[in-house]
């Protein structure tokens, strides 16, 4: 190991030890400040409006970001535009969240302004109690004193760190009361592989199904596994319950005359099947559990769908 990469090592270890100290302060130092913020964006009945400047307005869209994707609908304005006509995003049924270390960011005096002329809630963030934007918010959020850890004490590190663990804070907590659910976020998430892993099993099934009938001649069910291109067939009963189905191991095993024989009389009873609202991973893994590649979907006994492996390929979900 070079001289330099012990120094690049050294220098790494030291930010991230600041900004964790700095986090850990930020922990110690959440008071009822906190949980008057989270009460006051849960009886807004618009959207929390989140703001701020340079490195602070980087960290506002991801908190806007995390508010939306979370079941808080959230959006991040420009503090520069909102002075030239785009204040009028923010209504009076909103709450706005500002972000500012210094907080005396000029570029916030109007939003700040004009949350104060029409009541709309404010809170504040940032590190000195005393600025402008604290001591007009309603609710102050006061970053703890912690050093920047580029060292000369310029470069806003420690201090974004702080703030955006603060606004996931508030996002979680927002969460946590709502009882945001997994299948919730998926709503918001439909794409990519987060997305993939929560789809249930109606997202990815098909409806169009290879079905027949106990008394449906093999000759039929032939044709039927043919067309539907599954490589299996589900049986029904006079109810329309599934009963069976039929694999390319039931042919095999009734090779011999199984143009003779009808449905009920070549399938295999009782086959595992899932209901259409679990995940598809749960599918994945029956399915790799009993070494099979297709599952009915049953809403009680009744078929609403089958799924292949190869759809949950498609989506991402293995």
């Amino acid at each position: 190991m070079t001289s330099s990469t012990t120094d690049y090592l050294a220098t790494g270890r030291k930010v991230i030890t600041i900004e964790a100290e700095g986090l850990t302060a930020l922990a110690a130092g959440l008071d009822e400040s906190f949980a008057r913020a989270v009460e006051t964006i849960l009886k807004a009945k618009g959207r929390v409006i989140v703001s701020g400047m340079g490195k602070s307005g980087h960290i506002a869209r991801k908190i806007a970001a995390t508010f939306a994707s979370t079941g808080t609908p959230a959006q991040f304005v420009h503090p520069a535009e909102a002075s030239h006509g785009d204040l009028g995003m923010v209504t009076r049924d909103d709450v706005a969240l500002m972000l500012s270390n210094s907080g005396e960011t000029p570029e916030l005096a109007d939003m700040i302004a004009h949350t104060r002329r029409f009541s709309i809630p404010l809170i504040g963030v940032a590190s000195r109690p005393d600025s402008t934007l604290l001591r007009q918010s309603d609710v102050a959020l006061v970053l703890p004193q912690a050093p920047e850890a580029c060292g000369s004490g310029v470069v806003p590190t420690t201090s974004t760190t702080m703030t955006l663990a603060l606004g996931d804070a508030i996002a979680v907590a927002l969460m946590e009361h709502r009882r945001f659910t997994p299948e919730m976020f998926r709503t918001f998430h439909p794409g990519g592989k987060l997305g993939a892993k929560l789809s249930k099993v109606s997202d990815l099934m098909h409806t169009d199904m290879p079905l027949v009938s106990e008394t449906t001649p093999m000759s039929e069910a032939l044709l039927e596994i043919s067309r539907k291109g599954f490589g299996v067939v589900g049986v029904t009963d006079a109810r329309g319950d599934l009963v069976g189905i039929i694999t390319d191991g039931d042919l095999r095993r009734h090779m011999a005359g199984l143009l003779e024989h009808n449905a009920a009389e070549v399938m295999t009873r009782n086959p595992r099947t899932i209901t259409p609202g679990v995940l598809a991973e749960a599918a994945v893994a029956v399915m790799n559990e009993c070494k099979i590649t297709c599952l009915f979907a049953v809403d009680g006994r009744r078929p609403v769908g089958i799924l292949h492996i190869h759809d949950c390929l498609r989506a991402g979900v293995v």
